[in-house]
Protein backbone atom coordinates (compact mmCIF):
# COMPACT_ATOMS: atom_id res chain seq x y z
CA UNK A 1 0.00 0.00 0.00
CA UNK A 2 1.85 3.05 -1.27
CA UNK A 3 -0.88 5.47 -0.26
CA UNK A 4 -2.52 6.00 3.11
CA UNK A 5 -5.60 7.97 4.13
CA UNK A 6 -5.20 10.17 7.22
CA UNK A 7 -8.07 8.21 8.76
CA UNK A 8 -6.59 4.77 8.10
CA UNK A 9 -5.70 2.92 11.33
CA UNK A 10 -1.94 2.46 11.29
CA UNK A 11 -0.35 -0.97 11.36
CA UNK A 12 3.22 0.13 12.04
CA UNK A 13 6.31 -1.94 11.39
CA UNK A 14 9.19 -0.19 13.21
CA UNK A 15 12.69 -1.35 12.29
CA UNK A 16 15.92 -0.35 14.01
CA UNK A 17 19.42 -1.69 13.56
CA UNK A 18 20.32 -0.82 17.16
CA UNK A 19 18.57 -0.54 20.48
CA UNK A 20 17.79 3.18 20.48
CA UNK A 21 17.49 3.88 16.74
CA UNK A 22 13.69 3.84 16.44
CA UNK A 23 13.24 6.02 19.51
CA UNK A 24 15.80 8.60 18.35
CA UNK A 25 14.60 8.72 14.75
CA UNK A 26 10.85 8.40 15.15
CA UNK A 27 10.02 8.36 18.86
CA UNK A 28 8.18 11.68 18.83
CA UNK A 29 6.14 10.68 15.79
CA UNK A 30 5.12 7.43 17.46
CA UNK A 31 4.12 9.19 20.67
CA UNK A 32 2.12 11.76 18.70
CA UNK A 33 0.26 9.18 16.61
CA UNK A 34 -0.49 7.10 19.69
CA UNK A 35 -1.77 10.21 21.45
CA UNK A 36 -4.05 10.86 18.48
CA UNK A 37 -5.42 7.31 18.58
CA UNK A 38 -4.23 6.58 15.05
CA UNK A 39 -2.31 3.36 15.80
CA UNK A 40 -4.04 0.00 15.52
CA UNK A 41 -1.00 -2.27 15.93
CA UNK A 42 2.80 -2.10 16.18
CA UNK A 43 5.46 -4.67 15.36
CA UNK A 44 8.80 -3.39 16.70
CA UNK A 45 12.08 -5.02 15.66
CA UNK A 46 15.66 -4.34 16.80
CA UNK A 47 18.37 -6.28 15.01
CA UNK A 48 21.62 -5.84 17.00
CA UNK A 49 21.81 -6.10 20.78
CA UNK A 50 23.87 -7.58 23.56
CA UNK A 51 21.96 -9.34 26.34
CA UNK A 52 22.15 -6.29 28.59
CA UNK A 53 21.13 -3.84 25.90
CA UNK A 54 18.34 -6.13 24.70
CA UNK A 55 16.63 -5.81 28.07
CA UNK A 56 17.03 -2.04 27.88
CA UNK A 57 15.67 -1.98 24.31
CA UNK A 58 12.54 -3.98 25.17
CA UNK A 59 11.83 -1.87 28.24
CA UNK A 60 12.24 1.33 26.22
CA UNK A 61 9.94 0.10 23.46
CA UNK A 62 7.26 -0.64 26.04
CA UNK A 63 7.63 2.87 27.48
CA UNK A 64 7.21 4.48 24.06
CA UNK A 65 4.28 2.21 23.16
CA UNK A 66 2.49 2.39 26.51
CA UNK A 67 -0.53 4.09 24.91
CA UNK A 68 -0.96 1.47 22.19
CA UNK A 69 -4.15 -0.62 22.17
CA UNK A 70 -4.04 -3.60 24.52
CA UNK A 71 -2.62 -6.69 22.87
CA UNK A 72 -1.60 -4.75 19.75
CA UNK A 73 2.17 -4.59 20.35
CA UNK A 74 4.84 -7.13 19.43
CA UNK A 75 8.49 -6.44 20.29
CA UNK A 76 11.35 -8.55 18.95
CA UNK A 77 14.97 -7.87 19.83
CA UNK A 78 17.54 -9.94 17.93
CA UNK A 79 21.09 -10.57 19.06
CA UNK A 80 23.08 -10.01 15.89
CA UNK A 81 26.42 -8.27 16.46
CA UNK A 82 26.54 -4.48 16.37
CA UNK A 83 28.56 -3.33 13.37
CA UNK A 84 28.49 -6.74 11.68
CA UNK A 85 24.98 -7.08 10.29
CA UNK A 86 26.36 -7.40 6.75
CA UNK A 87 28.04 -10.65 7.77
CA UNK A 88 24.63 -11.98 8.83
CA UNK A 89 22.76 -10.74 5.76
CA UNK A 90 21.25 -14.12 4.76
CA UNK A 91 19.94 -14.84 8.26
CA UNK A 92 18.55 -11.32 8.65
CA UNK A 93 16.90 -11.49 5.23
CA UNK A 94 15.14 -14.68 6.31
CA UNK A 95 13.83 -12.89 9.40
CA UNK A 96 12.62 -10.03 7.19
CA UNK A 97 10.52 -12.50 5.19
CA UNK A 98 8.72 -13.52 8.39
CA UNK A 99 7.71 -9.89 8.94
CA UNK A 100 5.37 -9.99 5.95
CA UNK A 101 2.84 -11.90 8.06
CA UNK A 102 2.23 -8.76 10.13
CA UNK A 103 0.82 -7.00 7.04
CA UNK A 104 1.90 -3.45 7.87
CA UNK A 105 0.49 -0.45 6.06
CA UNK A 106 3.33 1.88 7.13
CA UNK A 107 6.98 1.02 7.76
CA UNK A 108 9.52 3.12 9.64
CA UNK A 109 13.12 2.26 8.80
CA UNK A 110 16.59 3.73 8.36
CA UNK A 111 17.62 6.29 5.75
CA UNK A 112 18.98 4.74 2.56
CA UNK A 113 22.13 6.90 2.54
CA UNK A 114 22.98 6.62 6.23
CA UNK A 115 26.73 6.06 6.48
CA UNK A 116 26.46 3.43 9.22
CA UNK A 117 26.66 0.05 7.49
CA UNK A 118 24.09 -1.57 9.79
CA UNK A 119 21.60 1.21 9.14
CA UNK A 120 22.04 0.94 5.36
CA UNK A 121 21.51 -2.81 5.40
CA UNK A 122 18.27 -2.54 7.35
CA UNK A 123 17.04 0.10 4.89
CA UNK A 124 18.06 -2.00 1.90
CA UNK A 125 16.35 -5.14 3.18
CA UNK A 126 13.23 -3.16 4.06
CA UNK A 127 12.84 -2.06 0.44
CA UNK A 128 13.84 -5.46 -0.87
CA UNK A 129 11.17 -7.18 1.24
CA UNK A 130 8.33 -4.64 1.12
CA UNK A 131 8.04 -3.45 -2.47
CA UNK A 132 4.43 -2.22 -2.42
CA UNK A 133 4.33 -0.52 0.96
CA UNK A 134 4.52 3.04 2.23
CA UNK A 135 7.97 3.42 3.80
CA UNK A 136 9.29 6.38 5.76
CA UNK A 137 13.05 6.53 6.40
CA UNK A 138 13.99 8.25 9.66
CA UNK A 139 17.29 9.98 10.41
CA UNK A 140 19.88 9.53 13.15
CA UNK A 141 22.23 12.44 14.05
CA UNK A 142 25.82 11.27 14.48
CA UNK A 143 29.52 11.92 13.90
CA UNK A 144 29.39 11.01 10.20
CA UNK A 145 27.41 14.12 9.27
CA UNK A 146 25.22 12.20 6.85
CA UNK A 147 21.93 14.02 7.34
CA UNK A 148 20.15 14.57 4.05
CA UNK A 149 17.31 16.81 2.90
CA UNK A 150 14.11 14.96 3.86
CA UNK A 151 10.77 15.79 2.29
CA UNK A 152 8.24 14.45 4.81
CA UNK A 153 7.66 15.95 8.24
CA UNK A 154 5.57 15.17 11.31
CA UNK A 155 4.95 18.21 13.51
CA UNK A 156 5.67 17.55 17.19
CA UNK A 157 3.88 19.53 19.90
CA UNK A 158 6.39 20.77 22.48
CA UNK A 159 4.91 18.45 25.12
CA UNK A 160 5.41 15.44 22.85
CA UNK A 161 9.05 16.34 22.24
CA UNK A 162 9.55 16.79 26.00
CA UNK A 163 8.05 13.34 26.58
CA UNK A 164 10.37 11.83 23.96
CA UNK A 165 13.44 13.34 25.66
CA UNK A 166 12.33 12.09 29.05
CA UNK A 167 11.80 8.56 27.74
CA UNK A 168 15.19 8.57 26.01
CA UNK A 169 16.82 9.46 29.32
CA UNK A 170 14.78 6.92 31.23
CA UNK A 171 15.08 4.11 28.70
CA UNK A 172 18.77 4.26 27.84
CA UNK A 173 20.77 5.09 30.94
CA UNK A 174 23.64 3.00 29.49
CA UNK A 175 24.16 5.72 26.87
CA UNK A 176 24.20 8.70 29.22
CA UNK A 177 27.99 8.94 29.27
CA UNK A 178 28.28 9.46 25.53
CA UNK A 179 29.04 13.06 24.59
CA UNK A 180 26.28 13.23 21.97
CA UNK A 181 23.52 11.54 23.93
CA UNK A 182 21.73 14.44 25.61
CA UNK A 183 18.67 16.65 25.40
CA UNK A 184 20.47 19.30 23.37
CA UNK A 185 21.14 16.85 20.55
CA UNK A 186 17.64 15.45 20.53
CA UNK A 187 16.01 18.88 20.63
CA UNK A 188 18.31 20.49 18.04
CA UNK A 189 17.35 18.33 15.06
CA UNK A 190 13.56 18.61 15.57
CA UNK A 191 14.03 22.39 15.85
CA UNK A 192 15.90 22.52 12.54
CA UNK A 193 13.30 20.30 10.87
CA UNK A 194 10.65 22.55 12.35
CA UNK A 195 12.21 25.50 10.56
CA UNK A 196 12.16 23.53 7.31
CA UNK A 197 8.51 22.58 7.71
CA UNK A 198 7.24 25.93 8.98
CA UNK A 199 6.55 24.62 12.48
CA UNK A 200 8.33 24.81 15.84
CA UNK A 201 9.42 21.16 16.12
CA UNK A 202 9.19 18.24 13.71
CA UNK A 203 10.64 14.84 12.97
CA UNK A 204 11.64 14.35 9.35
CA UNK A 205 11.55 11.36 7.04
CA UNK A 206 12.83 10.52 3.59
CA UNK A 207 9.99 9.45 1.33
CA UNK A 208 10.87 7.69 -1.92
CA UNK A 209 7.48 6.58 -3.24
CA UNK A 210 3.92 7.77 -2.61
CA UNK A 211 0.86 6.91 -4.67
CA UNK A 212 -1.71 9.72 -4.64
CA UNK A 213 -5.29 8.59 -5.13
Amino acid sequence: MLNLSPTTPLRLLCLGAHCDDIEIGAGGTLLHWLQQGRVAAVHWVVWAATEERAQEAEASARLFLAAAPAGAVTIRVHHFADGSLLAERAAIKQEFEHLKAFEPNLILTHYQHDLHQDHRLVSELTWNTFRSHLILEYEIPKYDGDLGNPAAFVELPAAVLDAKLQLLREGFSSQSGKHWYDDETFRALPRLRGIQSGTRYAEAFHLRKLLLG
